[in-house]
């Protein structure tokens, strides 16, 4: 009697119903591969049509005709057969060993963890060849797989493997743009690699690349039978004589070799390890044949390639021509794959909260009143340390000369840029602090953050929109901008995790879904744009204080008192809000109401922030976890606390940013991001626990 494995979150599917047909569908898909592979051979800039195709395959062609088919096209097609096959099988194994729907090498960092290792390797002056890049990628990539699936556990926790992919995925490409901008001319292109681009210059690299992907995709079929067991669960697979730790590792580390080649090749191709073998699944329904990986694993190859040769067709038929070689096919998967994800996140079965709620505690007065005091003496000591320390060092006195108009010119024009630098970190550190309260409170939802759901990453969008075509934007058009796109962002989110309750785990997976279409915009965005826009916009997502006046800090300061009063005369309903669904309804609360009004006072408080000082993430989450495990639940104790952390977290991150590799600057973004994803995954492991 044969055994059926249940993946965690997706509901349980009859059997397969027909024991042929696997053979026609994957003759089918074939089809399909090789379609749009001669499809894309026609594409591109110079006027060589199908026509001029064939006379070029069939050795007829003008020399200038044959050599775009032959040096440009055909390597372009063969790198997108390659990168699809490898990436679709490397997610197919993945889903199998993990028991997780969602695991694929994107969710599990490998992408983020290959992009920091190259670039170290670039930073630091190092000159590659392709094979050695490869190793490289390699190790970065497994590496990072190892450390989400050791934090996310195996066969459950379907949103906490996204969740600890999400966040060190953070965290690591915040490391990597630092290095972009701290050696730009050692890591010059590697931004534009990162987004992902099968075009190529002749066959050497796919030739270089094919061993590579040929080992990996044979020593996976070898275990076919291996990965069956595990998908069954370490128990049945031990009674099945499989050694389940030597050939999970096996797996993994085959799979993250066959996502290195294609990642050295042609740079990370987003979702497509995800969305294949998610295409596939459905067929083992009604088709013995894919219920086994020796089925399954060669229809998910055929279905990776299909995507990354679709989407490439698909960019060059709606781009002008002109503007489709700047366009990275990786792009077109990405916004494909934060569809996909959305739409499997409105599939998935809940299981309840992403994460372990905070622990009911109730201190005292004496313990809150302790915490403020703390608080204020190192937000005062933050400010005046910003304020005095940087490129060039003040004292006191010259700041309280400056004050009464009397400083020297030299004086006068240090403290008139880094005044507007100080007040708009802490601005943005204590309004992107309040956001997080207020939302993890209306969604009772302990990793909600503004930049894990998607919020940040819209009115980033928006505000990089404006940048790059309207240069001259001053702060109140960028603040505009900026809340536009969290609007929408926000809309789209909550809206469809409202289905059911805010309390689910779909928020959280609709939230990083749209959070990676608004990372794939914005990298179309930089990619397409002038040079100059491009760095300025850059340096700006990294959450850079750099250039900014008391006009760009004024909307972020309005905003904010205007939400600290929201908060305060609505504690007590906040209270209620964070409890459950009953309470507020038995005493006459309406919940719809009360939840849109704190939630549009969160969009715009993380609108305002992030159109003041770009984009940090992670203080939204840090700062009301923090506040909650120092002073309870309640909000009127809650909201103060929780500023205060989040305003000397951030003036913390851009004084250490201007000042520790001093005349070199990273942005307080970067900063903060290195300190919150050790702190969420942590969360992640206290939950786990």
């Amino acid at each position: 009697m044969a055994v059926t494995a249940t993946k965690p979150g997706i509901r349980p599917s009859a059997a397969p119903v027909s024991r042929s047909g696997a053979g026609a569908v994957t003759a089918g898909l074939l089809l399909l591969v090789a379609v749009l592979a001669l499809w894309d051979i026609t594409q591109g800039t110079a006027s060589v049509g199908p026509a001029e195709v064939f006379k070029a395959l069939t050795g007829r062609a003008d020399a200038s005709d044959a050599s775009v088919v032959i040096a440009s096209r055909l390597p372009r097609a063969a790198a997108g057969l390659l990168v699809g096959v490898a990436l679709g099988v490397a997610g197919g194994v993945l889903q199998a060993v993990s028991r997780n729907v969602l695991a694929s090498p994107d969710t599990l960092a490998v992408n983020a963890g290959s992009y920091l290792a190259l670039g170290v390797a670039g930073a630091t002056g190092l000159s590659l060849p392709l094979l050695a890049s490869s190793g490289v990628a390699f190790a970065g990539g497994l590496a990072a797989a190892a450390v989400v699936l050791g934090l996310s556990g195996l066969g459950t926790g379907t949103v906490r493997l996204v969740l600890a992919g999400t966040a060190l995925t953070l965290g690591l490409s915040s490391v990597t743009e630092g290095l972009l901008l701290l050696f730009p001319e050692q890591t010059e292109g590697l931004y534009a690699w990162n987004q992902g681009s099968i075009s190529q210059n002749g066959f050497d690299g796919v030739l270089q690349m094919l061993p590579i992907a040929v080992v990996g995709v044979v020593g996976l079929a070898l275990t076919a039978r291996r990965i069956d067991a595990l998908a069954l669960g370490d128990d049945a697979a031990r009674g099945l004589g499989v050694p389940v730790r030597a050939t999970r590792v096996t797996v993994v580390v085959l799979a993250a070799l066959l996502s290195a080649a294609a990642v050295t090749l042609a740079g990370p191709i987003g979702f497509v390890g995800l969305c294949a073998p998610a295409l596939v699944r459905p067929l083992s329904r009604r088709f013995r044949g894919f219920a086994r990986s020796r089925g399954s694993l060669p229809a998910a190859a055929l279905t990776g390639a299909a995507l990354v040769l679709g989407s490439d067709v698909l960019l060059r038929a709606l781009v002008p021509d002109d503007l489709s070689v700047a366009v990275p096919t990786g792009v077109v998967t990405s916004l494909v794959g934060a569809v996909f994800l959305v739409a499997m996140a409105l599939r998935l079965r809940d299981t309840g909260d992403s994460g372990a709620p905070d622990r009911m505690r109730i201190p005292g007065r004496a313990a809150f009143l302790t915490a403020v005091v703390l608080l204020v003496a190192a937000l005062v000591g933050v400010t005046v340390a910003g304020v005095l320390i940087g490129d060039s060092k003040l004292l006191l006195g010259d700041v309280a000369n400056w004050l009464q108009g009397r400083a020297g010119q030299t004086t006068s024009f240090v403290l008139d840029t880094r005044v507007p630098r100080v007040l708009a970190a802490l601005g943005a550190g204590a309004a992107l602090a309040l956001s997080g309260t207020l939302v993890q409170a209306v969604t009772r939802n302990p990793l909600a953050d503004p930049s894990v759901l998607g919020v940040s990453g819209g009115a980033a969008l928006g505000a990089v929109l404006l940048v790059t075509t309207v240069p001259t934007a001053g702060g109140w058009g960028i603040s505009g901008a900026a809340f536009a796109g969290a609007g929408v962002s926000a809309v789209v989110v909550f809206g469809l995790a409202a289905r059911g309750g805010f309390r689910q785990n779909r928020l959280v997976l609709v939230g990083i879904g749209v959070a990676a279409g608004t990372t794939a915009l914005i990298s179309l965005l930089i990619v397409l744009t002038d040079p100059f826009n491009a760095t300025k916009a850059l340096t700006w997502l990294s959450g850079s204080t750099y250039g900014r006046t008391m006009p760009d800090v004024l909307p972020v300061a309005l905003v904010l008192v205007a939400g600290v009063v929201f908060a305060v005369t609505r504690r007590t309903e906040l209270d209620l809000v964070s409890l459950d669904e009953d309470t507020p309804r038995l005493l006459g609360l309406r919940l719809a109401p009360g939840r849109l009004g704190f939630l549009a006072v969160g969009v715009l408080l993380s609108a305002t922030a992030v159109a003041c000082a770009g984009t940090i993430g992670f203080v939204g989450l840090v700062a009301p976890h923090a506040a909650r495990a120092l002073v309870g639940r309640r909000h009127v104790r809650v909201v103060p606390v929780a500023m205060l952390l989040g305003a000397t977290l951030v003036g913390t991150a851009d004084l250490l940013g201007r000042t520790v590799i001093a005349p070199a600057q990273l942005g307080a973004g970067l900063m903060t991001a290195v300190i919150g994803t050790p702190y969420f995954l942590y969360l992640l492991i206290r939950s786990r626990r």
